[in-house]
């Protein structure tokens, strides 16, 4: 008999900034860090005779618990890896709710029918993870093995394990990020000794905790999830402005005078740098919720992204939903090889400056702009250094 310890990666940027993550290669966030010290403690005397993962960044840094507390380096595997959803991959949830809603429920309730461009079939994911644990098991017979892999996948795992196909896994459970699921293998009976384990886990540090998602069972996210779409600054002038007005209030006061027509300026020739992927309106369904101003040219030659301008609506405020603009912003810059995101914030804007670091901006610098002074944040977005 061969024990199986089947453990999701911890918590990544996908979770975070509410995008789908199938094969693309994300980071670990800094509560996934956390999550992994848990991990580690969880398993410490614990004795594991093998560890393999998928052969992604998230699985293989969340694999480092065992590294650290057994010595024993992952073997990675990319029959263990998550759905991969081809055309989908790193589109915000939003987007898919507001454009594939169909066909985002077909995935929900892991249909049969659920297939996407380039991607995989529920069915497909199930037998690559059966037969993985099954090739796995008798190559360790008699021996403990910890294999780390995704969401998705090991819910996958779980319903063919039970005998359940496309279509009929609706009652199954959902993993934490790093929960455990215990599964014995006898020759090609497997058995589930217990699943979804994050007992681990402080409740500050999990992610299903934070989210609702998961207990919403109409297959349609309870979480509020933002899409994005090109703001035309031509067409679009007057919310632009009224929006840089607001936050320059909101931080300055009336005091210190609104120069519209430098903003606007600055708008303009980012927008004609990429009419795409420079000027975004943050989108709640139909409402605007925010607005992500990029600089595509700026301190290109350091290897950072530039964020002239991160914006949320009043309304919006105050609901998690910003670090959403810094999904977008990294979804963006990453596509370019950039390693860092590079922005400006008043030292006073108290909000602003919590948020940023928050989400792994550090000060790297200070700077005067227009009577006014600024901090220079930077957060890494580079695999070399995580």
């Amino acid at each position: 008999m061969t024990k199986f310890y089947i453990i999701r990666h911890a918590e990544a940027e996908g979770n975070l900034y509410r995008r789908i993550h199938g094969w693309y290669d994300s980071l670990i966030t800094d509560n996934g860090y956390r999550q992994i010290a848990a991990l580690e403690g969880r398993f410490a005397g614990e004795p594991i005779d093998a560890v393999y993962s998928s052969d992604l960044f998230r699985t293989q840094t969340t694999a480092g618990a065992l590294r650290h507390s057994h010595g024993l380096e992952a073997r990675p595997r990319p029959d263990l890896r998550e759905i991969g959803v081809g055309v989908w991959e790193d589109r915000s949830w939003g987007d898919l709710e507001q454009h594939e809603a169909a066909q985002l429920i077909r995935f929900n309730h892991a249909s049969p029918d659920f297939y996407v461009e380039g991607g995989e079939t529920i069915a497909q994911v199930q037998r690559r993870m059966k037969n993985a644990v099954l090739e796995l098991a008798r190559a360790h017979p008699g021996q403990t093995v910890a294999v780390f892999s995704h969401g998705c996948a090991i819910r996958c795992l779980q319903g063919a394990v039970r005998g359940l196909g496309p279509g009929e896994l609706d009652g199954l459970g959902h993993s934490d990020n790093t929960a455990v699921t215990c599964l014995e293998v006898e020759g090609d009976a497997v058995e589930i000794v217990f699943e979804n384990d994050n007992s681990h886990l402080p409740e500050e540090i999990s992610t299903l905790a934070k989210q609702k998602w998961w207990k919403n069972q109409s297959g349609k996210s309870a979480d509020a999830n933002l899409w994005f779409r090109p703001l035309d600054i031509e067409r679009e002038q007057a919310r632009y402005l009224q929006a840089r007005q607001d936050a320059w209030v909101d931080i300055h006061g009336p005091a210190i005078p609104f120069d519209g027509a430098r903003f606007l300026d600055a708008a303009h020739r980012c927008w004609l740098q990429d009419r795409q992927r420079s000027l975004f309106a943050a989108m709640r369904g139909e409402e605007l919720a925010g607005v992500l101003q990029l600089d595509l040219e700026r301190y290109a030659g350091d290897g950072a992204g530039y964020i002239p301008f991160v914006y949320m609506t009043p309304p919006c405020r105050r609901q998690g939903l910003g670090v959403q603009l810094i999904g977008q912003a990294v979804s963006v810059f990453r596509s370019l090889g950039r390693t860092r995101l590079r922005l400006r914030c008043a030292p006073e804007n108290g909000v602003a400056q919590r948020f940023y670091k928050k989400y792994g901006f550090v000060k790297t610098g200070a700077e005067t702009d227009n009577q006014v002074n600024l901090d220079i944040l930077e957060k890494q977005i580079g695999y070399e250094t995580n």
